[in-house]
């Protein structure tokens, strides 16, 4: 594994830093504040050809691997994680499952303007519906039905915490058709928002991600083609399982990235606030504190860089991005924390950005499976 980066990959990580100080921060405080849907700036990732950023040119991707993929979450992340998790879903959960999995004439239809971020020069998304009011960790669980009528699939039922939920043009859906079957019953349907039976619920007023767009989504009776279906009858289960491996990395750069800002911030912090004579840095308490911080993260990117690394390489990823993404995730967790106690009475104040960030890190270690379910994944690994 080559932990040196590239020309390539090191323009990357600037063009992507770049946006996130000139296009992100400015705004960041009352797009959480008032859960303003960051549309200007996600058109702006649109443009940087960063919404597709791993799909073949063919489609209208950039064609770029996963480590450069991670690098830009990483230092978006740093700086505004809601838009950072827009982009991730539609990279690692929407494009990277219809160009690995759908049909030639989806990958035409579809693939190429949520690779592009837009068609006809307006905002087209793509969004991954697994999660149920009674399906989450527990992805089997599914009862949203699919039914083959003969000429069209009729789709029933509702899905919960949907990232783009709103603002995404087309959805790939989870279903069960056999109940009879289990997981193995299960299918994956690409559905248009605009549909007749699709509805669209009420924004989650959530802790932290607060500008994501974050929707329950109800089907009633829709009408899908049955060239819409991805892969056979009952592939639905893996191609969502095989689809989160890529999504878990997404995630442990996106909590690597939340760690990074929140710590840059306390570093630059420390080096200001005076305490007893002389800057709070020159204090061993706090001293140690940017020493654990700064020792987290780095172990953090090295994991999400080797999940990445295997991924760009043909390997079995799966448990290297569990790792990433558990051990990213709880580092965020904890250095956002510390940085918020680094700023003390400063950080409890949204204008220091840290308690944001410290908000926003939470989410990182339930979606797109929580740690515990992690866990599941690396000790089934390791017991094999």
């Amino acid at each position: 594994m080559e932990l040196t980066l590239t020309e390539e990959q090191i323009m990357i990580q600037q063009a992507a830093k770049d946006y996130a100080q000139q296009s992100c921060l400015p705004g960041v405080i009352e797009r959480d504040e008032k859960q303003l849907f960051a549309k200007e700036q996600i058109m702006q990732l649109s443009e940087l050809g960063f919404m597709g950023m791993m799909v073949d040119p063919n489609y209208g991707g950039a064609g770029l691997d996963t480590i450069s993929y991670v690098l830009a979450i990483e230092e978006i992340s740093k700086v505004d994680a809601s838009v950072a998790v827009c982009m991730s879903v539609n990279n690692s959960l929407v494009c990277w499952g219809l160009e690995t999995y759908g049909t030639e004439a989806q990958k035409q239809k579809y693939l190429s303007p949520i690779a592009q971020g837009k068609k006809d020069d307006e905002l087209y998304l793509g969004a991954f519906l697994l999660s149920e009011p009674e399906a989450g960790s527990d992805a089997t669980s599914q009862r949203t039905t699919v039914e083959d009528m003969g000429e069209y699939f009729l789709l029933n039922g509702t899905k919960n915490w949907i990232t783009n939920g709103s603002s995404a043009s087309v959805y790939l859906v989870m279903a069960q058709a056999d109940h009879s079957k289990g997981h193995k019953g299960i299918n994956t349907l690409i559905v248009e928002k605009n549909w007749p039976g699709v509805s669209v619920g009420a924004k989650e007023n959530k802790m932290g991600i607060r500008s994501s767009d974050t929707h329950s989504i109800t089907f009633t009776d829709v009408k899908v083609p049955k060239e819409n279906l991805i892969r056979e009858p009952g592939f639905g289960f893996q191609f969502a399982m095989k689809t989160l491996d890529g999504g878990r990395i997404g995630i442990a750069a996106q909590a690597l990235g939340i760690a990074g800002g929140a710590y840059e911030r306390a570093l630059a912090y420390s080096k200001e606030r005076k305490a007893f004579g002389k800057e709070i840095g020159q204090h061993q308490a706090i001293q140690f504190k940017l020493a654990d911080m700064a020792t987290r993260i780095e172990a953090a990117r090295l994991l999400c860089y080797k999940a990445a690394w295997e991924k760009d390489n043909g390997m079995d990823y799966s448990v290297s991005a569990a790792m990433a993404k558990l051990y990213a995730s709880e580092a965020a967790m904890w250095v956002t924390t510390n940085a918020v106690q680094v700023h003390g009475g400063y950080g409890y104040v949204k204008e220091y950005h840290v308690e944001r960030m410290m908000r926003d890190a939470k989410i990182t270690e339930i979606y797109e499976g929580t740690s515990e379910v992690q866990r599941m994944v690396i000790g089934r690994s390791i017991l094999k």
